[in-house]
């Protein structure tokens, strides 16, 4: 679609809106945001018709959904040529369908009349909520740009204690409901929640722990809305939904889930409620909502103008006292060392708080970057939030000693669950999901944060395990405390050989490419449950990846599935499509490569009809080169090149 036919299109869906809709569709604004980023004036014409189809994805999905499925009300789609295109449309859970394509209808038209070019943008109705970017982000929840939206009137008598307590049930049943959604009416209070739901439950429980704090600024009002990237919760004294729409809280709560979901909230809300009751300290509460609720309005006009659900605010990270970090580690002493690397040695330190954290001594800023530099780049590190990442808590440093602190995964690392100790206690679910979790830490590394980082060394034993089993990828952004980093060619090798690509390996080429190829190989070691190069193989093939590549073309890849998996548990189908994935990810050449957005795709898709792989590049531990490849010019003595990076005992 061309800029001259947006205002006819906006015409035809106006009337297309007073043609289908009975009820109501809810097309109050409460927000919108545009991308900074625009794409070119020569390829905005193919661009926009990659939006069309999209988004004609989206209406056909919402249109064919069976009444009171979570598909008529979600639905996502994407276009891959030849800008990628993600799109994302939720209507609230009780809108009907006329009225949920009604809403999308006027939305689509606002966004591309508001945002033009932009290669992303959203916008937010009370009745739907339409985004689309250039790059993943059906899994993102919580984002720092979350905002609310309040009325002008103010409510009376007891509302604000009601309210507080139907918000917290709210917050609390949603993420348990099937469809993520919850409408309730209590004392005259009408209130709804809901998350996408392609984020998880504690994704949802979080999002909307969130949206409590920022719909309460609205008191003393008497309606009010909570907008994020993965959730969405309102209130008021008047319905706004229909009666057959309220749903009991009751069999979606429990104490033990709320006290882990929001610990101290209860209590503190008991004592706001008897400050209220308490004659001047009550006034004075009062009189401070109302300023918050002025601040934060203000705040909120001046966000509508830009990137409402993007925004990146730097705190830094917390600064350890180093006597704390010392003396939590006792000394840092071999029984505190939890493994040692190219990066620096980590130990297991228990702070004052009783809190649990892994201390990383870094061995390499010692040499290769001023202090003002290393705290540049911890900056950036510890703004880097995703669950499937790990995350920096902080830093701290003395002399030339520099400390990094990072919360601590009891589960240890994958390779521990792959060629450990705890081989096969993973099933095919569990191997999979891991597989997925690393592919979108990598694709908001790669694309979704401010900053491109490159990880340089995945590998099983720098993917840590939470306490369910899902992988958080360890010691990324460290790469960048390297000297002479750059973004295309590095003179500094920081990957390990046998998992790092052959143009890095090699040629010192480095882009996101080098992730991908290391990617592809953790996939085959996670569902073979062999090392890369594992001696076990067979006769002249030391390699995974080569013999690998021989069963591929033999036709036998059900050979280089881990014998501790239990057949039953999955299709062979599904097993093959997750291999060929991973031999297009470990490709000679980087353009072939999909990007790990595409991965992430891919793996959830459940085709294969376009996966052919062609040969890899085969460079192994002890530097011989198969392929390809014309000469290696980095041995495996080289700094960083062939020691474990990871926050767990050395292999």
């Amino acid at each position: 679609m061309a800029y001259s036919s947006a205002s006819a299109l906006a015409v035809a869906v106006l009337l297309l809106w007073s043609r289908i809709t009975a009820g109501d569709p809810q097309g109050s604004l409460l927000q919108d945001g545009c991308s900074l980023y625009n794409v070119t004036d020569t390829t905005w014409s193919a661009f926009a018709a990659t939006i069309n189809r999209t988004f004609d994805e989206l209406r056909s999905t919402i249109s064919a959904a069976s009444p009171g499925s979570s598909a008529a009300h979600f639905a996502t789609a994407q276009s891959s040529a030849p800008h990628p295109v993600y799109a994302l449309l939720q209507c609230r859970g009780y809108l009907s369908t006329a009225d949920c394509l009604a809403c999308f209808s006027v939305a689509a038209v606002h966004i591309i009349r508001r945002c033009g070019a932009a290669n992303g943008a959203r916008v937010i109705y009370d009745g739907c909520f339409l985004r689309y970017e250039s790059a993943p982000f059906f899994y993102q929840g919580t984002l720092p740009g979350n905002s609310n939206s309040c009325g002008s009137r103010n409510a009376t008598g007891g509302f604000a204690a009601a309210l507080r307590a139907l918000l917290e049930d709210l917050s609390a049943a949603t993420p348990r409901t099937p469809q993520f959604f919850a409408a309730a009416e209590r004392e005259g209070v009408f209130g709804i929640a809901q998350c996408v739901t392609t984020i998880d439950e504690e994704g949802c429980g979080q999002c909307l722990a969130v949206a409590v704090n920022n719909a309460e600024l609205c008191l003393p009002g008497a309606d009010g809305r909570a907008v994020d990237a993965g959730c969405f919760m309102r209130y008021s004294d008047e319905s706004f939904f229909p009666a057959n729409q309220t749903m009991d809280l009751s069999p979606f709560l429990n104490s033990d889930f709320l006290a882990a979901l929001t610990p101290g909230r209860s209590s503190k809300r008991r004592a706001i409620i008897w400050g209220v009751t308490g004659g001047v300290g009550g006034l004075l509460l009062l009189l401070g909502l109302v300023a918050l609720v002025w601040i934060r309005r203000s705040g909120d006009q001046q966000g509508r103008k830009g990137d409402i659900l993007g925004a990146t605010e730097l705190q830094g990270p917390l600064n350890f006292h180093y006597k704390d970090l010392k003396k939590a580690t006792n000394n840092f002493s071999e029984d505190s060392k939890l493994g040692e690397g190219g990066f620096g040695d980590v130990y297991k330190g228990i702070l004052k708080n009783r809190k649990i954290v892994a201390v990383k001594r870094l061995a390499i800023a010692q040499i290769s970057r001023a202090r003002t530099d290393f705290q540049s780049e911890v900056k950036l590190i510890s703004n880097v939030h995703h669950r499937n990442l790990i995350r920096l808590l902080g830093c701290s440093s003395k002399g030339k000693d520099f400390l990094l602190v990072y919360e601590y995964m009891a589960n240890s690392s994958l390779d521990k669950f792959i060629f450990g100790d705890k081989r096969g206690f993973l099933n095919w679910k569990q191997r999979f999901s891991i597989i997925v979790g690393m592919a979108r830490g990598l694709s908001y590394l790669h694309q979704e944060f401010h900053v491109c980082i490159i990880h340089r060394d995945i590998k099983c034993s720098n993917i840590l395990l939470d306490d369910d089993l899902q992988p958080r990828i360890a010691d990324f952004g460290l790469a960048r405390l390297l000297p002479d980093d750059k973004s295309h060619l590095s003179t500094q090798f920081a990957g390990t050989l046998g998992y790092t690509a052959p143009e890095y390996a090699i040629h010192g080429q480095l882009s996101v490419k080098v992730d991908t190829y290391s990617f592809g190989v953790v996939i085959l070691e996670i569902i073979s449950g062999r090392k890369n190069n594992d001696v076990k193989l067979e006769p002249e093939t030391q390699y995974l990846l080569e013999w690998v590549w021989k069963l591929y073309e033999r036709d036998q890849l059900i050979e280089l599935v881990d014998g501790t998996l239990d057949p039953s548990e999955f299709s062979l189908e599904e097993v093959k499509r997750i291999i060929k994935i991973a031999l297009l990810c470990t490709q000679s050449a980087a353009a072939d490569r999909p990007t790990m957005s595409e991965i992430v795709v891919m793996l959830l898709s459940q085709s294969d009809n376009t996966l052919q792989p062609t040969r890899p590049t085969f460079i192994d531990a002890t530097s011989r080169v198969h392929g390809d490849a014309s000469s290696l010019i980095v041995s495996s003595s080289t700094s960083h090149a062939t020691v474990s990076v990871s926050q767990v005992s050395a292999r």
